[in-house]
């Protein structure tokens, strides 16, 4: 049982950070555009506020169908994480680099300051705070959400809870959630940390 508890918490670390990397990847950039295209963010917040509304269960089974990102398996579960995490990291580092002072970005744009340098060395080094508490938000999201993986063969310590869950085994399923808690405590605390240093 440790041996397969093992396994499974490293799966569901897999899923974990593949998802969130990507989702960094995707958002961060994403919020950026979104302070230079106005007209683009309420279509974009709102595209990424129903992904995260969409019962975790039904998103999961929404994409089995879908060509090239579909089907069962790890590759479906990672695309319904990534879809998850998007909301708190794109609409954070909108509203961090939109709360800079406008004096401050005034005063860099006298210096003269290219637009990339603003945003490289003003904007982003002042709105990194709100940014990391959009992406700590996503993560401790992504950790419990991940568990719902395993109805669709992404593995994780879902595993665990269903197979529980099926045999009313209360042992199993807290075999599951226990360490998906622990998890979740871990990455809070530890990116609570990063974020109380950027606030120095």
């Amino acid at each position: 049982m440790s041996a397969e508890l093992l396994r499974l918490t490293a799966e569901h670390v897999v899923l974990v950070v593949v998802a969130m990397t990507i989702a960094i990847l995707l958002a961060v950039p994403g919020g950026v555009l979104l302070t230079r295209r106005e007209g683009w963010r309420t279509p974009l917040l709102a595209f990424a506020g129903v992904m995260q509304t969409i019962p975790s269960l039904a998103l999961f089974g929404f994409l089995i169908p879908v060509p090239l990102i579909g089907g069962i398996g790890r590759r479906t579960a990672i695309v319904a994480l990534v879809l998850y995490a998007l909301l708190p990291i794109l609409r954070n580092t909108l509203a961090g680099i939109l709360g800079v002072d406008r004096a401050v970005r005034e005063s860099a744009v006298a210096m003269g300051m290219t637009d990339r340098q603003v945003l490289l060395e003003v904007e982003i080094p002042l709105a990194a705070r709100t940014i990391l508490a959009g992406i700590r938000v996503a993560a401790v999201t992504t950790i419990g959400t991940a568990t719902i993986a395993a109805a669709i063969g992404g593995g994780g310590l879902g595993v665990l809870i269903f197979r529980g869950i099926a045999t009313v085994d209360s042992g199993l399923i807290l075999a599951g959630a226990i360490p998906s808690a622990a998890l979740a405590l871990v990455a809070d605390g530890a990116l609570g940390l990063v974020e109380r240093r950027f606030a120095k």
